[in-house]
């Protein structure tokens, strides 16, 4: 098992991870972040959504984010645009990139978006021709690939025929997200191993949240696998909706202390995010949820 020798992390955490906090985060808090986030090295940051301000109030300065951000040379900033209408509004702001989301769970596709799978498909049928269009690139998520809070065990068949979809309709790269956190090193393994088969693996990327504490377990799964793109977020920021109180995205800092551990390269400085992630908890008043990031500000402050 040979590791890949460099990975990239594209972090969630301005989108993913504000999106389930409670309080609304003011737009310059926001702008900041991503701002942040961008000198410690990391070049893909999920700037926001584009989604209706009524169905996500804390993204609703969506534009205003987007408009407000310094652009670091070398850096994309992707926005989630599930529909034609929210892409056009963040072409208009700027979007060099966006996603789109869809689900290997039926019932979590009919609960969370209020159609079927192969119906969500068809919706984004749109957005990928403007996409393709502009030439703007688009990448897909797949929801619920180990555990849906409905159906409960997910098939790797199911989520390879979701990916492969995807990829054939012009995203030129799919995540595949863990979104309870029930993955474990084995089932992420098969579920990667069925992926790989319907698209090719330096086209999938890794989404795990850390529900039971294995998210890191199953990224060094994926790693001795080939897989060589992660989505994490800093200090943890997020939760998991589906299972109240737990965790939700693994943590940017521990992703890139593991990554340091293994030598392979990331290009992040570790010093400089676990400092973003320590200055953001503390201004959302909330805990980091970084292990690697509160240790080594731990230690900085002895």
């Amino acid at each position: 098992m040979s590791l890949p020798s460099q990975v990239k992390i594209v972090e969630v955490g301005p989108r993913d991870g504000l999106q389930n906090e409670k309080q609304i985060v003011p737009t310059p808090v926001k702008i900041e972040l991503i701002e942040r986030l961008a000198e410690t090295g990391l070049c893909r940051i999920e700037a926001t959504s584009f989604v209706s301000p009524k169905w996500l109030p804390q993204m609703a300065d969506h534009d205003a984010v987007l408009r407000g951000i310094r652009r670091r040379a070398g850096a994309a900033y992707p926005v989630l645009t599930p529909n034609l209408q929210g892409f056009d509004t963040a072409v208009q702001a700027g979007a060099d990139e966006v996603a789109i989301f869809a689900a290997a769970s039926e019932s979590f596709s009919r609960k969370n978006i209020n159609c079927s799978i192969s119906e969500s498909l068809k919706r984004f049928e749109p957005v990928l021709a403007a996409a393709s269009a502009l030439e703007i690139p688009v990448r897909g998520y797949v929801s619920c690939v180990v555990g849906c809070p409905y159906e409960g065990a997910v098939a790797p068949r199911q989520v390879a025929d979701v990916a492969r979809a995807l990829f054939a309709m012009g995203c030129y790269e799919v995540s595949l997200g863990d979104t309870i956190g029930v993955g474990t090193p084995a089932s992420i393994a098969r579920m990667i191993e069925r992926c790989a088969h319907a698209i090719p693996l330096d086209r999938l990327a890794g989404h795990y949240h850390d529900t039971y504490g294995m998210a890191i377990a199953n990224i060094h799964a994926s790693l001795q696998l080939g897989m060589a793109i992660f989505d994490a977020s800093v200090a943890g920021l997020g939760g998991c909706p589906y299972a109240p109180g737990a965790a939700g995205n693994v943590a940017s800092e521990d992703v890139a202390y593991l990554l340091a551990g293994l030598g392979i390269e990331s290009g992040i400085d570790l010093a400089k995010l676990a400092a973003v992630g320590d200055w953001i908890s503390s201004l959302l008043n909330r805990p980091n949820g970084a292990k690697a990031g509160r240790a080594l500000c731990a230690r900085s402050h002895q």
